[in-house]
């Protein structure tokens, strides 16, 4: 019985091996760091460490290669981000790094490649645990591709895994960082970029931001009801939403900001609903990640998703600028606006969106073909 079993267990390993060498797109040669990545500590929990029937494995799970794998990741990002704008500040690059190797990221990044599937460890998870990991794997299924803030607790169990992962294979290529980084990049796309960050700006600084300027108090108070984490947001004084969660009290905070702001969208005077335009608007009435907005906006309204085109380009390859022109059809017979001139083509983008985003404000209903500021 017992040679039956091992030779199962055997047989279970090995297709384990197969399924996660094509996810990852590489062949270890040494196979044992593949194994020793993907088991869990629980994997031994009901073997005796003192008697020698492991089936020839050591006793190792993933956790000292996630100790390596969360160091190497981040500086494989951090290069990457380095070298690929030299524009960006550290405060900037601080934040994309954290997007893309951060425990929600790298998360999804298992569940997206089905990575939590191979996770070894023989019956001895926490059942509550594995809920947790199935929860979150169904509502990954259900975003998009990219999700800064989601709305459940990502399992730290399925990040380790992606980082043991990265040191196995930085191990096996003998410490190469760049062909580790040919190697992951592909596992995690869509790789995080600045514009994105500014599309899904934080709801809680979001939340404080937009009632500051409007000279307005926030207040977020956290409670319990039973097992439940709640929070409650109120400003001036008035409550305005709340947001719950049954794992930390900072999911609970998150979701209540997000409610929040859709309920002060309510208030805009302005056919627009609970999408709120204003959200990110910077100092020269840029609004951060116009684009997205607007699409998402004439998505909800039934209307021809917007167009963008250049409109002009201007001065010498090293110093050239942009006007774009975005267009949304029938909508009043077309609707049309250029921006502001920028010196990058997404940025002038951005900036014909924040322009007929501020119309749509000022307008209710629209009546002009043509708005130009």
């Amino acid at each position: 019985m017992d040679s039956l079993l091992s030779m199962g267990q055997a047989e279970e390993k090995s297709a384990t091996i197969v399924a996660v060498e094509k996810i990852l797109s590489y062949s270890f040669k040494d196979k044992a760091l593949l194994v020793e990545a993907l088991t869990h500590p629980a994997y031994y929990n009901n073997k005796n460490k003192n008697n020698n029937n492991n089936n020839g494995e050591s006793f190792r799970s993933y956790q000292r290669l996630e100790f390596v794998g969360d160091v190497v990741l981040g500086l494989a990002v951090s290069k990457y981000l380095y070298l690929e704008d030299p524009s960006l500040g550290p405060g900037q690059l601080t934040d994309l790094r954290s997007a893309n190797v951060g425990n929600d990221k790298l998360a999804r990044v298992a569940v997206r490649h089905g990575l939590h599937r191979y996770i070894r460890h023989n019956n001895n998870l926490d059942a509550s645990l594995l809920d947790e990991v199935q929860e979150f794997a169904d509502e990954v299924s259900q975003e998009g591709d990219i999700v800064l803030h989601g709305s459940i607790k990502a399992p730290k169990v399925l990040a380790d895994i992606v980082e043991s992962l990265a040191a196995a294979i930085y191990f096996d290529l003998n410490f190469d960082l760049e062909k580790l980084w040919v190697i992951f990049r592909d596992l995690l796309k869509p790789i995080v970029t600045l514009e994105v960050l500014q599309q899904q700006p934080h709801p809680i600084d979001t939340l404080y931001k937009q009632c500051a300027k409007q000279g307005r108090e926030v207040k977020i108070k956290p409670w319990r009801d039973g097992a439940k984490n709640i929070a409650s947001v109120y400003v001036d004084g008035v409550f305005v939403a709340s947001g719950s969660s049954d794992q930390l009290m900072d999911i609970a905070r998150l979701n209540a900001a997000k409610q929040a702001l859709l309920e002060l969208a309510k208030s805009m005077p302005t056919n627009i609903g609970r999408l709120d335009f204003s959200f990110g608007l910077n100092k020269s009435l840029e609004i951060e990640g116009a684009m997205q907005k607007l699409h998402e906006f004439c998505q909800k309204k039934r209307w021809a998703i917007p167009n963008y085109s250049i409109a002009k380009a201007e001065g010498p390859p090293h110093a050239k600028k942009y006007v774009c022109l975005v267009q949304i059809e029938n909508v009043d017979g077309g609707l049309s606006m250029e921006g502001d001139e920028k010196s990058k083509v997404k940025e002038a983008k951005n900036s014909a969106a924040s322009c007929i985003i501020r119309a749509l404000l000022e307008s209710n209903p629209i009546r002009h073909n043509i708005i130009k500021y």
